[in-house]
């Protein structure tokens, strides 16, 4: 999907939530489709404020907040940053593939997999949060 198609399907999974893409939420979340891979909150402020001029960190900050919450972004909690969700609100566990060539991202459906790990872990009593893992290694592209 283009970037604009994805921003269109955006607004439309916004409202359909009772919200609403601004101006401010809806250039966010273009710079961090500019950006390829793992995207860091301060170089969309820098981004930000190369366009703007001074831009106050909270206000990006409570940009990419909503973004996760509605399910636009990913945050990638080991990486420091976020991704995009191509499939807004995904409804599973997912497994974070970063290349450590090109800094691509891909995000796979791992709920089956985590399973294991989530049971294995209640054997012991404890309660796994729902979470998307991290796993670095080297695109297809970049291993040939």
């Amino acid at each position: 999907m283009n970037h604009e198609a994805y921003l269109q399907a955006a607004e439309r999974h916004c409202v359909a939530r009772g919200s609403k893409l601004t101006t401010l939420r809806r250039r966010v979340l273009e710079l961090v489709l500019r950006h390829q891979g793992v995207v860091k909150a301060y170089q969309v402020l820098a981004d930000l404020q190369q366009e703007r001029g001074v831009t106050a960190p909270p206000t990006v900050y409570r940009a990419l907040d909503f973004l996760v919450e509605h399910g636009l972004l990913h945050r990638v909690e080991a990486l420091n940053g976020f991704i995009v969700c191509d499939h807004f609100e995904c409804q599973h566990e997912g497994l974070i593939l970063v290349c450590e060539d090109c800094g691509s991202v891909e995000e796979i459906d791992a709920t089956a997999g985590l399973s294991a790990l989530r049971m294995a872990s209640q054997s012991v009593g404890f309660a796994l949060s729902p979470q998307n893992l991290v796993l670095a290694g080297h695109c297809k592209a970049c291993h040939l």
